[in-house]
């Protein structure tokens, strides 16, 4: 082999590695040049300005490139059985056609992931989630009837989120796009091939996710930013969907909690219970992985809790102490933003228990940079029930048509 071959072939490779089917757009629409590696792609941090992406976001569409989520393909005779015997919830009751949110614990009931199951037909299902899962899944799958493959380079994905989301999808072809409900999936002929549309998303809006085959990803993008121009649509990276996503409530694996099978100290971990997720559990199946350990937890009590906190000023607790009245350490920020929709301050934590009740007195430590220098600021916090931002349009069916 040449020198020039050899090249060829790493250049080759360097790409199909690197780079999403949709990077010849990204990357020429990406004016900042703000890019992050997740997993094994090139991902856009901001394209032009955070906060007009954000804006796409809340008053038109908004595109993010999700192709480099993990996702694992689960077939065969006993993929629910196997299913429901890794995850906390029935996984029964996801009906074909259909998507649920779903966490996975260790024997010791400490959440290794959360993550999304498609139901895409009889005995066919897609995980989806932020940590490669193969290992942990393959070494499960002892004793059960079922085919597991990581299929993520073999997808391309968009998030298409924001109130004018549902009107680009119907100008692009997908008729009846506005009767498929939260958490529904739908398919749709697109360019000689096929387009799947699931109704999710990671930014508590009206919005919907799309799968397509990798060689169809350009044709997809292109007759979306065509299509979507009247409807304001703008692509947008990390850091805007970083805000959505807090104000929205949702948690990140290794920001606001610790992958069980990552962690050295088993004190870092968290259970469900833990994260405010406790309606993902089912103590009512007879038998999956932490069900002893979760049990056990929920006789004796939690160690932690999850909680939401508006905090006073403008300056994000990010990484911030939380302190009772008497200045002791009850908490930590696990993120932080400041929300231009609830006009406030605003994060998530997770608590020591009793410590994040309602109406409980609380403090977070902030450190900023101001003039050269360092400065340190102690932030009344007020505990939030629900999400910071939760539109009616998110979950109504059919959904609005702008």
């Amino acid at each position: 082999m040449s020198i020039r071959d050899a090249m060829g072939r790493k250049e080759h490779f360097r790409k199909a590695v690197w780079e999403t089917p949709f990077h010849p757009r990204t990357a020429a629409l990406n004016t900042l040049n703000e890019w992050h590696r997740w997993k094994d792609y090139t991902t856009a941090d901001a394209y032009f300005d955070q906060a007009l992406e954000y804006a796409a976001i809340r008053n038109a569409c908004a595109v993010f490139d999700l192709t480099p989520m993990t996702k694992h393909r689960i077939t065969g005779p006993d993929a629910l059985p196997f299913l429901n015997r890794l995850i906390t919830r029935d996984v029964s009751r996801i009906k074909p056609g259909k998507v649920g949110y779903c966490v996975w614990c260790d024997d010791n009931g400490q959440v290794i992931d959360d993550g999304t199951v498609f139901h895409l037909h009889a005995g066919d299902y897609r995980l989806c989630s932020q940590e490669r899962q193969l290992d942990w899944l393959s070494r499960s799958a002892f004793g059960f009837n079922v085919s597991i493959v990581e299929d993520t380079h073999d997808i391309a994905a968009l998030a298409l989120q924001g109130p004018t989301s549902c009107a680009v999808l119907k100008a692009i072809g997908c008729n009846g796009i506005e009767r498929l409900a939260p958490f529904g999936i739908a398919w749709f002929p697109f360019a000689g091939g096929e387009l799947m549309v699931s109704r999710t998303g990671y930014t508590g809006d009206l919005g919907y996710e799309l799968w397509i085959d990798p060689v169809l990803a350009l044709s997809l993008w292109d007759v979306l930013f065509d299509q979507g121009a009247q409807h304001g649509i703008r692509p947008m990276g990390t850091h805007a969907l970083e805000v959505a996503r807090i104000e929205a409530g949702f948690i990140q694996a290794g920001v606001d909690f610790l992958p069980a099978d990552q962690a050295i100290r088993l004190d870092r971990t968290r259970s469900p219970f833990e994260l405010d997720l406790a309606r993902l559990v089912d103590l009512g199946k007879p038998n999956f992985n932490g069900r002893r350990a979760l049990l056990a937890e929920q006789r004796r009590g939690s160690r932690y809790r999850l909680v939401r906190l508006d905090v006073e000023g403008n300056k994000p607790a990010r990484s911030a102490y939380v302190y009772d009245r008497k200045r002791n350490v009850v908490g930590t920020v696990t993120s932080a933003e400041w929300s231009p929709s609830a006009k406030s301050n605003i994060a998530l934590a997770s608590m020591q228990v009793p410590w994040g009740r309602p109406g409980d007195e609380l403090w977070a430590e902030i450190y900023y940079q101001r003039e050269l220098k360092w400065s340190r600021v102690m932030a009344r916090c007020r505990v939030v029930e629900g999400p910071f931002f939760d539109p009616p349009r998110r979950r109504a069916t059919p959904a609005a048509d702008f």
